[in-house]
């Protein structure tokens, strides 16, 4: 076998440029694509990876830190049942001057006022029941934010792996353009080829070249996207599988599913719920208030008298009902009931765009296998005609733009194996993420699953204090 078909049946060629070592492209059927190195090395794989992101992701701390938020308001809409209490204090000097003499005097005094709420309209009550609701929409964000993160590191990871070995081949396909230019000089050395066959050589080497740097600048894309989600570079790389257990088996099953349990069908409705309770706030201003105040006061030096102490005791009901406010009132009832209308309507719109997606992913996932397998069959198929158009062209039957064409074809067709590897696993977690069943806990990474009702139980009942549960 001459120098060219050696290189040419290579799969890849190690580079001591790449950062992460030499690679090695599997391309028999089922493999995917591997960064291999020393076997003292651990490589890592997509479920560490995504633990990783799943824990460090800033984004992802940041939806958690706003669901902390919004469980502060549940202990703010928990005051309108407590009572607020206030004390006073106040003192002065006081000169008072008569017919008989003047009067210097000092008054001054202490008191203590507690109001407590009786019935508002059920506002409180109401205000209780509409928190709520926002907070499961803020920890329905945050499994969105989930969702988008492990889907944004699972593609980041497989674009990595597709991007070395495209980066790989397109090397190693260099070399055998070199080496095959070099012979073709050889071959016009001796007067065996013209020189169109060297021209086209020169202008092959040349776009295998270009195709190369095209490559690297994309693996470099792929290395930077990768930090920026996983939150470190990339050393070693494992093959992955697509989630083929996790994923619904049918589209009616895929549909059902995602109806349920999609994080932004979910928030929609609670924010639907939201909406519906403002209504009943609004409404909630146009009845009677009732409350009750009870104060103990004690005074010094009252009414200019030197000396004198007076102590004052009372507890007060109060009745307060509105007759008109100007307007106003009616004006946010109403509306607050378009605001409601419209929360309803998005829920719809949030429905039937979940099952868009969730059709889409699913036929992208059903024919990416049959890609896949069709793919393969183009790679033999180039691989057979590679070797037939070589023994021809050794015959004299094949010019050199043949045997460079039939390499490029199967160049291609290794290419695209390479990405339909890359795809079908991707499209996996695409599906998972458009059902709504995308988290780390459905995936088994191994990482402390975060639960948003710990924080929310430690707060919801505080009736004081300004540190949060870590501390600050």
């Amino acid at each position: 076998m001459d120098r060219v078909s050696q290189l040419a049946d290579r799969q890849t060629t190690p580079s001591a440029s790449y950062p992460f070592g030499a690679l090695v492209c599997s391309l028999s059927i089922g493999a995917l694509l591997a960064v291999a190195t020393p076997s003292f090395v651990r490589a890592e794989t997509i479920s560490g990876a995504l633990a990783k992101a799943y824990v460090t992701s800033p984004e992802l701390n940041a939806q958690r830190a706003a669901v902390r938020a919004a469980d502060e308001s549940m202990p703010r809409a928990l005051s309108g049942y407590r009572p607020t209490i206030t004390a006073t204090a106040d003192a002065g000097y006081q000169h008072t001057e008569t017919g008989t003499r003047d009067i210097n005097t000092t008054p001054r005094g202490v008191g203590v006022t507690v109001n407590q709420n009786l019935w508002n309209g059920n506002r409180t009550a109401n205000s209780v029941r509409q928190v709520d609701s926002q907070i499961f929409q803020s920890r329905e964000q945050m499994r969105i934010s989930e969702q988008t993160l492990l889907g944004n590191a699972a593609s980041s990871y497989m674009n990595v792996l597709r991007d070395t070995a495209i980066y790989n081949l397109r090397r190693n396909n260099v070399d055998v353009l070199a080496e095959q230019l070099r012979q073709v000089r050889d071959r016009f050395a001796v007067g065996e080829v013209t020189r169109t066959d060297v021209a086209q050589s020169e202008a092959a080497l040349a776009q295998g070249n270009s195709d190369a740097f095209v490559a690297q600048s994309n693996l470099q894309t792929s290395l930077a996207n990768y930090r920026q989600f996983i939150g470190e570079q990339p050393k070693s790389l494992s093959p992955a599988q697509p989630l083929e257990k996790l994923v619904p088996r049918s589209l009616d099953q895929a549909i059902s599913s995602s109806q349920s349990q999609h994080p932004s069908i979910v928030a929609a409705l609670h924010s639907a719920d939201a909406a519906e309770l403002a209504v009943k706030l609004a409404e909630g201003q146009l009845y009677p208030t009732v409350g009750l105040t009870g104060n103990v006061s004690r005074r010094y030096d009252a009414q200019n008298s030197p000396g004198s102490r007076s102590y004052t005791a009372a507890v007060v009901g109060q009745l307060s009902v509105p007759i008109y406010e100007g307007g106003a009132v009616y004006a946010l009832v109403r509306q607050s009931k378009e605001q409601f209308g419209q929360a309803r309507l998005i829920a719809d719109l949030q429905r039937e765009q979940v099952r868009s997606q969730v059709v889409s992913a699913w036929g992208f996932w059903q024919n990416s296998r049959q890609l896949i397998e069709s793919v393969q069959a183009q790679v033999r198929a180039a691989e057979i005609a590679l070797n037939g158009v070589r023994e021809e062209a050794r015959v004299g039957q094949r010019t050199t733009l043949d045997v460079l064409n039939a390499q490029q074809s199967l160049l291609n067709a290794r290419v695209n194996l390479v990405t339909a590897q890359r795809d079908r696993v991707v499209g996996s977690y695409s599906l998972l993420s458009a059902v709504g069943n995308l988290s780390a806990r459905t995936l088994g990474l191994n990482a402390p699953n975060y639960d948003p009702t710990v924080h929310y139980d430690q707060v919801k009942g505080k009736w004081i204090g300004l540190r949060t549960p870590d501390g600050r």
